[in-house]
C-alpha cells in the first residue's frame, strides 16, 4: 500500500475530521511524536509521515529525538515537554524499553495516551499500544535467506547487533538465528542468543561509522567471516566497507533489515544480498489516526498492530518468499 493509501486509511480511522491544508483548528488535536534519533533515515521518514498525516487530519504535531539510539534522558525531557505543550497522545520509539517506562507511567496518569511506534516498551504493555514490524518475523526472513544463500559452506557468521537489553535488537539477532535453523531464544527475551556458528558479534549502535569498525573487528578476531547479520542498513554499509579495505567484499553475504530507499539501491548494487523491508510510514500515519480519534471520543487504542515486512532481494532463493527491488524502490519508507 502507497504512502498516500496509508493517509487516507489514517482519515478514514480517524473519521476524516480535516482536508489536507485546512488551518489548524484552535481546538486541534495536539500529537507528540518522539524518535530515537533524528538522523537515521527510518525516523526521518517516520516524521514526515507524521507530518503528512497530521496535517491530513488537522492535527498538530509536535516532534522531538534523542540525540543518539540509547539516549532516555532527552526522551523523557521530550515527554514533560510536549505534555507541556498539550499534547494528549505522544507516539514514542523508545531509545532505552526499560528506563523510558517511569516517565510514561507518569504521563498516562495525566491521562495521555502512549503509543509505540517500531521499538516495544519493556514490558510491551507499559504503552497503551505499538504499531510495529514483528520483528523477529523479520529476522527470520533474512535468516532463511543466508541459509539458502551460503549452499552448505560451513558458516562464519558476524552479527552487528543494536546494544544490549534492547528488544528489537533481541528479537532481531534470534529471529536470524532461528530462520538460519539455529537454537535461539523465542520472541519474549531480550537476551542476544549465542551459537558456535557465530564467530564474532558487536554493536553498532545501528550507526555506520560504528559498523564499519565493529566489521573490522570483527575481520581482525575471524578473517573468513562469510555471512554477517546487520541489525539495520546503516550498520551495513559500514560493514560492507570494511570488508571492500580488506578485499573480502565479495565472497560475504551480508543480509539487513530496514528496507529503505538507500538500503534497496545497497540490494540492487549488490553491498546488501537481501533486506527485510518494514514500514515506518504507516506506523506514523496509524500512530496519528489514533491520536485524532482519542481526542474526538476519549476511545484508546489497544495491543499490538503489525505494520507487515517483505524481504527484498534480487537473487531469490527456493522456499524463502521475496520481492525484488523494483518492489522495493516502490515501497521503500511507503514514500512513493
Amino acid at each position: 500500500m502507497s504512502k498516500k493509501s496509508w493517509i487516507r486509511v489514517a482519515s478514514v480511522l480517524a473519521g476524516g475530521l480535516a482536508a489536507a491544508g485546512c488551518a489548524l483548528a484552535a481546538d486541534a488535536p495536539v500529537i507528540g511524536l518522539i524518535t530515537k534519533t533524528d538522523t537515521n533515515p527510518f525516523f526521518v521518514k517516520m516524521k514526515e509521515g507524521a507530518q503528512s498525516a497530521a496535517k491530513e487530519q488537522g492535527a498538530k504535531l509536535l516532534s522531538a529525538a534523542g540525540k543518539a539510539d540509547g539516549d532516555n534522558a532527552g526522551q523523557v525531557t521530550a515527554i514533560e515537554n510536549m505534555i507541556a505543550g498539550g499534547a494528549k497522545t505522544i507516539l514514542i520509539t523508545p531509545n532505552d524499553s526499560k528506563a523510558i517506562v517511569p516517565a510514561i507511567k507518569k504521563a498516562q496518569e495525566k491521562g495521555v495516551m502512549f503509543i509505540a511506534l517500531d521499538s516495544p516498551a519493556d514490558p510491551a504493555d507499559a504503552t497503551d499500544a505499538l504499531f510495529a514490524t514483528d520483528n523477529y518475523k523479520a529476522g527470520e526472513l533474512i535468516g532463511q535467506y543466508a541459509k539458502a544463500a551460503a549452499a552448505g559452506k560451513a558458516p562464519k557468521i558476524a552479527t552487528l547487533d543494536l546494544f544490549p537489553g534492547h528488544p528489537v535488537g533481541a528479537q532481531r539477532h534470534n529471529g536470524f538465528m532461528k530462520g538460519f535453523g539455529l537454537a535461539a531464544a523465542d520472541a519474549k527475551s531480550n537476551e542476544l542468543s549465542k551459537s558456535a556458528e557465530i564467530v564474532c558479534s558487536a554493536d553498532s549502535f545501528g550507526d555506520q561509522a560504528k559498523g564499519q569498525t565493529a566489521m573490522e573487528n570483527c575481520l581482525q578476531k575471524n578473517p573468513d567471516i562469510n555471512i554477517v547479520y546487520t541489525i539495520n542498513e546503516p550498520a551495513a554499509a559500514g560493514a560492507y566497507q570494511a570488508l571492500k579495505a580488506a578485499g573480502k567484499e565479495k565472497g560475504v553475504i551480508i543480509v539487513s533489515v530496514d528496507g529503505g530507499c538507500a538500503g534497496v539501491r545497497n540490494v540492487k548494487n549488490g553491498v546488501i544480498a537481501a533486506t527485510s523491508q518494514q514500514y515506518p510510514l504507516k506506523m506514523a500515519a496509524m500512530g496519528v489516526a489514533a491520536g485524532v480519534q482519542y481526542a474526538k471520543d476519549g476511545k484508546k487504542v489497544k495491543g499490538y498492530t503489525d505494520t507487515g515486512v517483505t524481504l527484498i532481494t534480487d537473487k531469490p532463493m527456493g522456499g524463502v518468499e521475496s520481492k525484488d527491488t523494483k518492489f522495493g524502490t516502490d515501497m521503500c519508507w511507503g514514500n512513493k
